[in-house]
């Protein structure tokens, strides 16, 4: 096992998150972001999971949140900061999303994302979404088509295996806290 690993910590969204999401938001969506109303809104809502990811020392660098819905999830946004991307974060949110679902029972998770966003395409493939067709003209700043992703069950073996595997590998990267 490596010694210093990088560490970070997820935590619930709170209010006082919601300004350093907002910038991390206008860095990645431009224009077109959440409003601090949508955050707000969105941590009171109790269908909703959202967490935040920050550095040891005390940098809030990604954002994530989900609707859990009967069996379903569906993941509404995960953001990284320019500064921190490529660092695995995005993998920690979306396990923090994963988790999460096996603890409270949900066997499927579903997303949408740009048809342009390869890096986001390829990590949720990686984490065995599918596609299952696109919405056309989704996004509305530039009417760019959403790709539609599921997961299979979470619990059948063929996602669980795949999931423990890429797990381990993260967790030889980086420690969550």
């Amino acid at each position: 096992m490596q010694t210093n690993l990088e560490t970070v910590i997820i935590k619930r969204m709170t209010p006082e998150d919601i300004d350093g999401v907002i910038k991390i938001e206008e860095s990645a969506y431009g224009d077109h972001h959440w409003s601090k109303d949508s955050f707000l809104n969105e941590v009171n809502n109790e269908l909703a999971r959202y967490y935040t990811l920050y550095t040891p020392d005390g940098i809030l660098a990604g954002y994530a949140g989900c609707w859990h819905i009967l069996e379903e999830a569906h993941i509404t946004t995960v953001a990284v900061a320019p500064d921190y991307r490529r660092k695995n974060y995005g993998q920690c949110l979306l396990k923090q999303i994963i988790d999460d679902c096996y603890n409270e029972k949900i066997k499927y998770i579903t997303l949408e994302v740009r048809v342009s966003n390869t890096a986001a395409i390829n990590l949720y493939t990686k984490y065995g979404f599918s596609s299952f067709g696109t919405r056309k003209g989704y996004y509305q700043n530039n009417n760019e088509d959403a790709l539609i992703m599921w997961t299979k069950n979470i619990f059948f073996d063929e996602f669980k295996n795949n999931y423990e595997k890429i797990i381990k590998d993260l967790q030889e990267k980086i420690i969550i806290k």
